[in-house]
């Protein structure tokens, strides 16, 4: 090792200096002592293995200036993973970013819920152990039409909890052209085998008579199921059997008729130009004896499956021995039930929906709030920040409203002296942190998915890259 090396690692402060300065010791208020000095010495580590393997000669980094870095990182590494986020992706419903923001009224009642104890499942009339699935049930019928209701973990499991119910160690007849996957690679197939059901498939990837299920059905069948294509599209030469037909065929031989809608829709989309989505309510009222769909995309609340459907199904799923596995606690209840009031509010509720405020607000509102973003930006950046507002396109996410992206604007950025890819892990690792998207070397913002309420964190992150 050559004397420039041993004079950079002699310079390097010892662990000593280092927690006796102010910006250290308030980390030691707010952090377990143990966590800052562990990570404090992996941090001089890695410091000096840098320094060992460089063979460039830069001067010593200043003593303030390296703890000023260290106890950056120290905040992001030993705060709360789990954080509030900046989605400036205009992917409205995006998974990595926990998909739905809840509306005013949905945060109320989680805060209020998770205060202390709560009425989770007491009936408080009598005193005695009560029904959980009470506090969503009455107002998915009110909505759906459905006879009754049950909500589990997610429309994974509303989908394996139902086939079980209805078809374990019999057929199911399902279409080739609606054998859908899934995020993280989960397969209808593999949930039906999961289930215990047997499937029989027919008709083609593009077409798919109602004789193709009429000729499939044996005496080993208990169910028709039809699966929304809610993640992709099949265009052109094209046949699709909808659930009124099947819940008719169904019902004269018998058997059971189901509806996985996925995204799920409580509303019709196309009100607002956008494409129109099967509604909830139109398959309860074509005759599906269960529906299953998501509560935390179109609808705009928790992670959580949602089955509606006749009343003696749906007892009998709250009866399996799976739903003590599949149940969802006091959390999904309270943010679940406030979103379904919403619906029930008719227009009044519709406009303090996040998911649907989103999804409908004109492209030019979104211009003049990144306009209004780009000054304030400019104010703090200066001539730091090379600012453009320009076109782009939004998506609704997680397989909702496949292929139709929503015409939008984002505010472009680039910074003097560092690539977009720096420029964006720089935003990602602000407090809270801002996600974006980078296209043809700049980093993109798009306003869509940013309210007005979020522009101080944005301008707190570029304050801090420029000081």
């Amino acid at each position: 090792m050559n004397g420039d090396m041993n004079d950079k690692l002699k310079n390097l402060p010892k662990m000593d200096r280092i927690l006796e300065d102010g910006r250290v010791r308030l980390l030691l208020d707010r952090f377990p002592r143990t966590l800052v000095v562990e990570f404090i010495r992996n941090h001089l580590d890695a410091l000096r293995t840098e320094i060992a393997g460089s063979k460039r000669s830069e001067d010593p980094v200043e003593f303030s200036v390296l703890i000023d870095d260290m106890v950056s990182r120290a905040e992001n590494a030993l705060g709360m993973s789990m954080t509030g986020a900046v989605n400036g992706t205009g992917i409205i419903l995006h998974t990595g970013l926990g998909r739905a923001p809840f509306a005013a009224q949905a945060q109320k009642a989680l805060a209020e819920t998770v205060r202390g104890y709560c009425a989770l499942q007491v009936d408080r009339e009598t005193g005695k152990r009560g029904d959980r699935h009470a506090h969503v049930e009455g107002l998915l019928k009110t909505i759906t039409g459905a006879e009754a209701a049950v909500v589990v973990n997610n429309n994974a499991a509303a989908t394996l909890l139902a086939l079980n119910t209805l078809a374990e160690g019999k057929e199911v007849i399902v279409s080739r052209g609606e054998l859908v996957e899934i995020g993280g690679s989960f397969r209808i197939p593999d949930v039906m085998k999961r289930s215990g059901a047997v499937m029989v498939e027919v008709g083609t990837t593009n077409r798919t008579h109602l004789r193709d299920y009429e000729q499939a059905v044996t005496p080993e069948t208990a169910l028709l199921l039809k699966v929304h294509q809610s993640n992709y599209r099949i265009i052109g030469f094209t046949k699709q059997v909808g659930i009124e037909e099947l819940a008719a065929l169904a019902h004269a031989r018998g058997i059971f008729a189901m509806d996985d809608l996925g995204s799920g829709a409580l509303v019709d989309l196309s009100r607002w130009g956008l494409p129109r989505e099967p509604m909830v309510q139109e398959s309860v009222r074509a005759g599906a004896d269960a529906v299953c769909f998501s509560g935390d995309k179109l609808i705009g609340g928790p992670q959580c499956g949602i089955i509606v459907g006749k009343n003696e199904f749906v007892n009998r799923m709250k009866k399996n021995a799976l739903m003590r596995a599949l149940r969802v606690d006091k959390m999904t209840y309270a943010v679940l039930e406030a979103t379904l009031r919403l619906f029930v509010d008719g227009d009044r509720g519709i406009e303090s929906h996040p998911v649907l405020g989103m999804l409908i607000e004109p492209a030019e509102s979104v211009r003049r709030r990144c306009l209004g973003l780009k000054k304030k930006l400019k104010t703090v950046a200066g001539s730091r920040l090379q600012l453009d507002v320009v076109k782009e396109y939004s998506e609704t996410g997680s397989g909702s409203l496949a292929a139709e992206p929503m015409p939008s604007y984002a505010l472009s950025m680039r910074m003097n002296g560092t690539d977009a890819e720096e420029l964006a892990r720089r935003f990602r690792m602000s407090n809270p942190p801002v996600f974006g998207r980078v296209k043809s070397d700049r980093f993109l913002i798009d306003c869509r998915t940013v309210g007005r309420g979020e522009f101080a964190f944005v301008e707190r992150a570029v304050r801090k890259m420029v000081r």
